[in-house]
C-alpha cells in the first residue's frame, strides 16, 4: 500500500477542455467551464477552492474554444502558477490526463472536472490524503459513476449500474499517486472514448483509495444546473453597492452592485443578485431571487427579472418577464416579451438535450435562449423552451417548442 506522506501542494490538473455539448446552445461561443457562475466563470470557482485547497501548481488541460481560457487566467491565480495543455482532439479525460503528464512528477497530484462545484472545506481535506476519490449521496445514483466504498475506502467504481452498489457517486475529484501517470494507456470504451475511471480502476487495485464525502457538489452539465451554480454562489457573496444607484431606487439583502452599474429611479431588487459593471437596469424594473445581471445587460421600464441568469449584452425591453431562465450574449427581447416557467400540472419542466427529453426536476424553469436570438414584441415562451444562438420570433408569437435558428 501507498505509505503516509503530507500530500499538500500538489500539483493540480484542470479538466476544462470539453465544448459541453449537453449545454447547447450556450457552448455555441464558449467552453462550458467558462460560463458565468456569480462573479467568475465556473472554472475560477474551481482554480480558486484549489488554490486555497493548497495547490502548487494549475495544469489547465485546454481544448474547445481554448483560448477564451488563456486569455481570462492568464499566467497564474493568486500567485499559484498556470500551465495550459491542449487536448486538440476530444478522446476521453484519461486522454485528457495524458496531455498533463509531462508536466507531472512521482509525487501525488490532484485532478479536478472543470465544470463542477466542490464545497472548499471538503476540498481541503481530499488534498490531505494521498490516494482519493470524491464522492457525494444523491438520491438516483444510477445516473452516475457509483463508488463501491468499505469502511472509507473505494473498492470499486461503476458507471451508471442498474443496480448500484451505494448511492455514494463519483464527483470526478481525484487524488493520484505518482505513479498514476504509467495507468493512462487505457482502452476505449463503449462510447468511443479513454475514460478517467479506468484509471481509478488501475489505482484502486493498487493503492488504497480513500473515499472523501463532499458535503457540497454539483455537476454542471445542463442549463438548468447553470441556474444552481448561480443560486449557490450568488448566495455566497456579501452586500457591496460601489455602482450607481438613484433616489428611489430600493435594495434590500446580499446584493453586488458592482462599479459602473447603474440601477434607475424606481428599481427595486431583492436579493441575492448580481448586477456586472455596464449593466443598467429600469426605470420601475423589479429583480429577484438569485439573479445574475451580466456586464452591459439591459434591462428596460417596468420588466420584472426572477432567479435568472443574463449574459453579457443581453435586453430585455420594457414590459417584459423574465422567468427561471436563461438569456445569453446578445439575447434581445422584444417589448412584452413573456417567459411561462411553470406547468400546469405541477410536474417537474422538462427540455430536450441532445435529442431527448429529459426533466429538470424543477418545479419552475423558464427558457434558455443562445447568444444573439431575438424575440418580437408580445413574444410568449413556453416553459422548457430553447431559442437557439442567432434564432427569432416574430411579433405576438407564441412558441411551444424548440427553435434552433
Amino acid at each position: 500500500m501507498f505509505a503516509p506522506v503530507n500530500a499538500l501542494n500538489m500539483k493540480t490538473v484542470l479538466l476544462a477542455a470539453g465544448e459541453g455539448t449537453r449545454m447547447r446552445p450556450l457552448t455555441a461561443t464558449r467552453p462550458k467551464p467558462m460560463l458565468p457562475v456569480a462573479d467568475r466563470p465556473l472554472l475560477g470557482h474551481v482554480a480558486r477552492a484549489a488554490v486555497a485547497a493548497g495547490a502548487s501548481e494549475l495544469i489547465v488541460v485546454v481544448g474547445y474554444e481554448a483560448d477564451v481560457v488563456r486569455s481570462h487566467f492568464g499566467e497564474n491565480i493568486e500567485d499559484v502558477p498556470i500551465t495550459y495543455v491542449e487536448q486538440s482532439v476530444q478522446r476521453g479525460t484519461a486522454h485528457a490526463l495524458a496531455q498533463a503528464a509531462p508536466h507531472l512528477d512521482d509525487e501525488p497530484f490532484v485532478v479536478l472536472n472543470g465544470d463542477a462545484l466542490y464545497d472548499r472545506a471538503t476540498l481541503a481535506d481530499l488534498y490531505q490524503q494521498n490516494a482519493a476519490v470524491g464522492s457525494y449521496t444523491v438520491a438516483n445514483p444510477s445516473a452516475y459513476g457509483v463508488l463501491d466504498v468499505d469502511d472509507g475506502v473505494v473498492t470499486d467504481v461503476e458507471e451508471k449500474p442498474i443496480s448500484p452498489a451505494s448511492n455514494l457517486v463519483n464527483t470526478g475529484a481525484y487524488v493520484f499517486p505518482g505513479e498514476a501517470t504509467e495507468y493512462l494507456d487505457v482502452a476505449e470504451s463503449s462510447r468511443g472514448e479513454r475514460e478517467i475511471t479506468d484509471v481509478l480502476d488501475r489505482v484502486i487495485e493498487r493503492f488504497e483509495v480513500t473515499s472523501v464525502e463532499f458535503d457540497r457538489w454539483l455537476d454542471v452539465g445542463r442549463p438548468w444546473e447553470l441556474l444552481e451554480a448561480n443560486e449557490w454562489k450568488i448566495d455566497d457573496l456579501d452586500r457591496s453597492l460601489d455602482g450607481e444607484v438613484a433616489d428611489g431606487a430600493t435594495v434590500t439583502g446580499d446584493v453586488v452592485v458592482e462599479e459602473g452599474a447603474t440601477l434607475e429611479p424606481g428599481v427595486v431588487i431583492e436579493g441575492p443578485a448580481y448586477v456586472r459593471s455596464g449593466a443598467s437596469i429600469g426605470p420601475n424594473a423589479y429583480v429577484r431571487g438569485s439573479t445574475y445581471i451580466g456586464p452591459d445587460v439591459h434591462i428596460g421600464h417596468s420588466v420584472e427579472v426572477k432567479n435568472s441568469v443574463l449574459f453579457e449584452g443581453a435586453s430585455a425591453g420594457h414590459l417584459a418577464y423574465v422567468g427561471d431562465s436563461i438569456l445569453g450574449a446578445d439575447v434581445n427581447f422584444g417589448a412584452g416579451t413573456i417567459t411561462a416557467n411553470l406547468r400546469h400540472d405541477g410536474e417537474p419542466v422538462t427540455m430536450r438535450v441532445k435529442g431527448e427529453t429529459v426533466s429538470t426536476d424543477r418545479r419552475k424553469f423558464g427558457v434558455v435562449c443562445g447568444d444573439g436570438a431575438k424575440t418580437g414584441i408580445n413574444t410568449s415562451l413556453n416553459a422548457g423552451v430553447t431559442l437557439g444562438a442567432g434564432a427569432a420570433t416574430g411579433p405576438g408569437e407564441e412558441l411551444l417548442s424548440d427553435r434552433r435558428s
